[in-house]
């Protein structure tokens, strides 16, 4: 067993022991008529500034406040125990009033880009290393540019020196498109390589009609095809990485200041829960 799988299955252990304890201590001061909504609304809301704090933290990381692999780590299992309290502040039924259900689609919602979020940080890295070797996606763009400028080259040459117009014909129709801009984003990101063969099919339905020296431009196209789908794939999934974070950080934002208007209101009014 090595040394995430142990972390792993320490970590799964005390989110449960946490969660039963949660569960009996509720249970407990229910039947001693205590006003459980309350302490577990200051609970919840306890939570959340400590996990909001994470992004701070990121940004200083000069500082020594723990290291960022351990704040990580907390922030994941923090995150889901959460979904816990809230469950038990709700009391696992429907809020009812307008508020309520605005704060509650806010904390859900926060909460599953959370899990999204999680997926894709543990899936992506993977996936990145096998297609090739991983780019800055801010140089993106340059090389897509790059891809696009040595094609034009390859089909103009063709269409000067040869009298068929079969590479011509399939730059127009299948690939001018493809290389214009990054594409295929979402077959990517559900790892379909449908898109791919598509086009391999459509280069093959034209190898018949190809000269020796057209067949050997060809192989330079299918080359340039396979290493710019390689791009999109870059493209598509460390975009989504950047994307998540421009709106789980500002949900997590919108929830605590929904939360701290719902605190208050429960303190000035005692009846809200």
């Amino acid at each position: 067993m090595n040394r995430r799988t142990r972390r792993r299955i320490t970590n799964c252990s005390i989110l449960a022991v946490l969660t039963v304890a949660l569960v009996l201590v509720e249970q407990l001061l229910e039947i001693s008529h205590w006003r459980t909504a309350h302490l577990s609304g200051w609970l919840l809301f306890g939570l959340i500034v400590v996990l909001a704090l994470y992004n701070f933290r990121k940004k200083l990381s000069v500082v020594p406040l723990g290291t960022s692999a351990g704040w990580l780590q907390f922030h994941i299992y923090a995150g889901l125990l959460t979904g816990v309290v809230f469950l038990l502040h709700i009391e696992s039924r429907v809020p009812n009033g307008t508020f309520e259900c605005v704060l509650a689609t806010a904390y859900a919602t926060t909460f599953l880009s959370g899990i999204v979020g999680l997926a894709m940080s543990r899936s992506f890295p993977g996936r990145l290393t096998s297609r090739g070797e991983e780019v800055l996606f801010e140089r993106i763009p340059v090389y897509l540019k790059q891809l696009r400028d040595d094609i034009e080259k390859i089909v103009f040459k063709c269409a000067e020196a040869s009298d068929t117009t079969a590479i011509s014909d399939l730059y127009v129709n299948d690939l001018k498109a493809f290389f214009e801009c990054p594409r295929n984003s979402f077959w990517h990101l559900v790892h379909s390589s449908h898109p791919r063969k598509r086009l391999m099919l459509a280069i093959q339905s034209q190898q018949r009609f190809l000269s020796e020296d057209e067949r050997g431009a060809m192989d330079v196209i299918v080359s340039l095809v396979q290493r710019k789908d390689d791009l999109d794939y870059q493209y598509a999934l460390q975009g989504a990485l950047k994307l998540w974070l421009f709106v789980h950080i500002p949900l997590t934002y919108g929830l605590l200041v929904l939360s701290i208007f719902h605190g208050l209101a429960a303190c000035a009014y005692g009846g809200i829960s």
